[in-house]
């Protein structure tokens, strides 16, 4: 594969030669199989996309869905199958040979350069250049600018991306793709951090390309979102592909039955609470202009849930209680005695956990293996003896931890980066379980984690309040926060604006004050 930037004149002449006038399908995969050590990830699957539809894709964490999408786009490369791409049979080499025959691909973990401008990023290996070889910065900020005003996208082309909110950089990403003008665009959980206002204007954008004849593949969990924006929807499980429905007319039983093999019939497992004392009380607490005076008191076997919009400072307070950004200025109480919570090793010492948004950022350490990512929050002190740490030990409770939480991984020597987002996150949550916490945190806990794990992870922290743990948990579904929360705490732009019951927190209530 040549190393020279791709031009869209390039792309677009590969793409006519290959296309096979009346293809009843743009793209059109089968027997597909993809074996990874110990784990049959796809078993003789098909996949079919007509060209200007929408074809959402849906299965639990680990059924096969982005495995078979990074084939698609060469990321992997498959041990089987017949792939065809605009009636043409194909055999990609990697992703920019994806790239050159139409095939872009959004995923689920963003994966910009966090130092170079948003331009940069976008244009990366095609970037415009001068005479003298260098590059033209003013032709890149118009092109991107160009982008921008066709998606109707607000963002400033010369910023680092590093600067940009979870939700920007997913709209960049998406830009990025569109930038390619491919007639393929796979899109991998993509309203997992945007906002109400910003899935409807995703929405548009899908439906604006899908109306330019493009094949939209759509990989969600969200099942309100089907009848929304696709034509077509396929289900896996457990590698195997397991049918295909009409996205308008399929009911959401029907699809939790084909997800998962059985009813989920409770999604939000609520056990009657025992609310014990006040173990956190926080008063005045502010964080410079990002928030201020936020109070509350959390109790003993309570679930209080804290909701608001996308940037209202959910998580910053969240960070601020857990010592990663030190309050300006306010107190915290834990268990009747004020604490300065200057990082999170002071916080952890007096029995708090937390479990960040961003998994891949801030989370997981992704070249290494389950048992060593599970077990980074307890080998200080825990589990060591004389400086050395007792291994054995480690290794069975980690095993223990990865059973309760359903971990599906051939062993826990795979290294965490090879398993499903939805299987990372519960490794992180067993990790800090591990800690025996009495205070736990939880930011976005079931974001990009299928129907059948969210159930699983709703029920285990229902019956953690009911042993008496005392958990914060962040979440932007609103269905989420009042299924699951004893009290709901609503912040809108870096202060609470109220602190509901769990009888009064309706939907209406808490919206009215998270834009208040």
């Amino acid at each position: 594969m040549s190393n020279q930037p791709i031009s869209p004149r390039t792309m677009k002449a590969v793409r006519q030669s290959g296309a096979v006038p009346g293809a009843e399908y743009l793209l059109d995969v089968s027997g597909v199989r993809k074996v990874f050590p110990g784990v049959v990830a796809l078993d003789d699957v098909q996949f079919r996309v007509r060209r200007g539809t929408v074809h959402a894709l849906m299965g639990e964490n680990g059924a096969g869905k982005s495995t078979l999408m990074k084939i698609i786009a060469g990321v992997y490369t498959p041990d089987g199958g017949e792939f065809r791409l605009r009636g043409q049979p194909i055999r990609l080499k990697g992703p920019l040979d994806a790239l050159e025959n139409g095939i872009a691909m959004i995923h689920q973990e963003l994966n910009l350069m966090p130092f170079m401008t948003v331009a940069e990023n976008i244009w990366i290996r095609r970037e415009p250049m001068t005479r003298l070889g260098f590059v033209d910065h003013a032709e890149l900020r118009r092109r991107t600018e160009k982008l921008f005003a066709q998606l109707s996208i607000d963002i400033d082309p010369e910023v680092e991306t590093q600067t940009l909110s979870i939700a920007s950089r997913q709209m960049v990403e998406i830009a990025k793709a569109v930038s390619y003008d491919s007639d393929v665009l796979i899109m991998d959980e993509p309203t997992s951090a945007l906002t109400d206002r910003e899935v409807e204007h995703l929405f548009r954008i899908v439906r604006q390309l899908r109306d330019e004849g493009k094949g939209i593949v759509y990989i969600t969990h969200k099942m309100d979102e089907l009848a929304q924006i696709a034509d077509e929807v396929s289900i896996f499980r457990d590698g195997k592909y397991i049918g295909t429905e009409d996205a308008k007319t399929v009911t959401r039983d029907d699809i939790i039955r084909m997800m998962v093999g059985r009813e989920v019939t409770q999604m939000f497992p609520k056990e009657e609470p025992k609310i014990g004392e006040v173990v956190m009380s926080v008063r005045g607490l502010s964080l410079g202009r990002v928030f201020q005076d936020v109070s509350f008191d959390l109790r003993a076997g309570e679930i209080l849930g804290l909701a608001g919009l996308v940037g209202s400072g959910r998580s910053n307070i969240a960070e601020t209680l857990f010592g990663v950004t030190p309050a300006t200025s306010g107190t915290i109480s834990l268990f009747g005695q004020e604490v300065r919570i200057a990082n999170p090793a002071v916080a952890m010492r007096h029995g708090m956990a937390f479990l960040t948004e961003d998994r891949k950022d801030t989370g997981c350490f992704l070249p290494l293996s389950i048992t060593e990512n599970m077990q980074m929050a307890v080998l200080q002190d825990r589990y060591t003896a004389g400086g050395f740490v007792r291994q054995a030990e480690v290794d069975r409770r980690c095993d223990e931890m990865a059973k309760t939480m359903r971990v599906k991984t051939p062993d826990l020597d795979e290294r965490i980066e090879n398993l499903s987002g939805g299987n990372q996150q519960k490794v992180l949550i067993g990790r800090w379980l591990l800690t025996n916490p009495k205070i736990l945190i939880l930011d976005e806990p079931t974001r990009g984690i299928d129907v059948g794990a969210k159930a699983e992870i709703h029920r285990l922290v229902s019956q953690l309040a009911g042993q008496g743990l005392a958990v914060i948990m962040i979440s932007s579904e609103l269905p989420e926060v009042l299924g699951m929360s004893d009290r709901v705490m609503v912040v809108h732009a870096g202060r609470v604006t109220g602190i509901l019951d769990r009888a009064e927190a309706t939907q209406e209530r808490v919206m009215d004050l998270a834009s208040a």
